[in-house]
């Protein structure tokens, strides 16, 4: 019998986290939740947590379900929470409903409220099975649990190169080094970041339009980072164009007059954050990402160029990868490199990635993976 419930628990649970998928890059600062109702083995209602400051996942599903909810199983990806917030404790509207069962995948890391609502469930008589597809749960709000456990944002580098490791030409010609496809997956990850983070060098280069081009539906433009020390930023870019798009421009403290800062500002509506300037002239990172989670900012994705993604590497403020390969050689060895600065010395120092997938896009190969840095 347990074998067969452990079963049926994992069968429900990527249910709801398919569920859960659907309120990705729209929940932040809350984590993406989702929640399935089963009643003699069949579900009866689902639901997820549509965007900030709206029902969460479970009181969705209760909702649909209605009287039906009594006696029934509740399978949700996150532990339910047990405080108010922007909305009323779920864990009340559960038993409310009569749920005889209640299985979670992971319980909340955040420190304010962690254990809270699995053990209030079960001190209500209501039996609660913790830890079912744990992992998958984790992974889907890896930068709620970065967010809410450090106080700063989970950092993505995405980056395209040819087969001989240039991301440009010698002259910073690079579109298109990948293909359609591997382009469209990446407006997928737009859609579901909180930021999309660039060096004024990519700016002046390519003059980026940095937002979210999707076929079927309507994305979710992120925020647009520049990181520009001096405020070199051409006021007729892409990025500031729409005043109505986000957009922060990161410049180095003592760098830029305020009086600068405060003309730039009323004439783009775009914000500013001064960040220290290190010796080598690179912008404490990790001062930058402070800034960015005190604004609810909790996952980045940083997109180029060279410079910004050796500062990053140097600093060590990366998380995760997103590095597609296409099957194209420049024939030199002039291009432009992933990072630009000072690497490993030698290959037991190198950055290793522990690879989650590696995926094909027609020709064009991703590597997706988290880094571990070696001391």
């Amino acid at each position: 019998m347990k074998n067969k419930n452990e079963s049926a628990d994992k069968y429900f649970m990527k249910i709801a986290l398919r569920e859960a998928k659907k309120g990705l890059g729209r929940t932040s600062p809350n984590p993406a939740v989702g929640a399935v109702l089963v009643k003699e083995g069949k579900i009866i209602s689902k639901g997820y947590h549509k965007a900030y400051g709206l029902p969460h996942a479970e009181v969705e599903a209760l909702k649909k379900a209605g009287d039906r909810a009594s006696g029934a199983i509740l399978y949700v990806t996150l532990e339910p929470c047990n405080h108010y917030g922007k909305t009323p404790p779920c864990t009340q509207a559960i038993i409310k409903s009569q749920i005889k069962r209640v299985v979670i995948g992971m319980r909340d890391p955040n420190p304010s409220v962690k254990g809270g609502g699995a053990d209030f469930l079960r001190e209500h008589g209501i039996e609660v099975e913790e830890g079912v597809l744990e992992e998958e749960c984790r992974d889907l709000n890896k930068n709620y649990i970065k967010f809410v456990t450090k106080g700063i944002p989970f950092v993505a580098i995405k980056v395209a190169m040819t087969l001989d490791g240039w991301i440009a030409t010698r002259t910073g010609h690079s579109k298109w080094i990948t293909n359609e496809a591997s382009r469209r997956f990446v407006h997928r990850l737009r859609d579901i970041v909180d930021a999309v983070l660039v060096g004024i060098g990519t700016v002046v280069s390519d003059d980026p339009m940095l937002n979210t081009r999707l076929k079927k539906i309507r994305g979710k433009d992120p925020l647009k980072v520049i990181i520009d020390p001096y405020l070199r930023i051409p006021r007729d870019c892409n990025v500031l164009k729409n005043k109505a798009e986000r957009a922060i421009i990161v410049v180095g403290k003592g760098a830029v007059s305020k009086k600068e800062i405060d003309k730039f500002k009323k004439e783009t509506g775009a914000d500013v954050i001064e960040c220290s300037l290190k010796k080598e002239k690179e912008l404490d990172l990790n001062q930058m990402l402070l800034s960015l989670a005190k604004r609810n900012i909790t996952y980045v994705m940083v997109e180029g160029g060279a410079k910004t993604i050796g500062s990053f590497l140097r600093q060590r403020c990366v998380d995760e990868f997103f590095i597609f390969k296409a099957p194209k050689l420049l024939g030199g060895s002039d291009g432009i490199p992933m990072a630009y600065g000072n690497g490993a010395e030698n290959m037991d120092k190198a950055i290793e990635i522990k690879v989650l997938k590696i995926r094909r896009f027609q020709d064009d190969l991703l590597i997706h993976g988290y880094p571990v840095f070696n001391e």
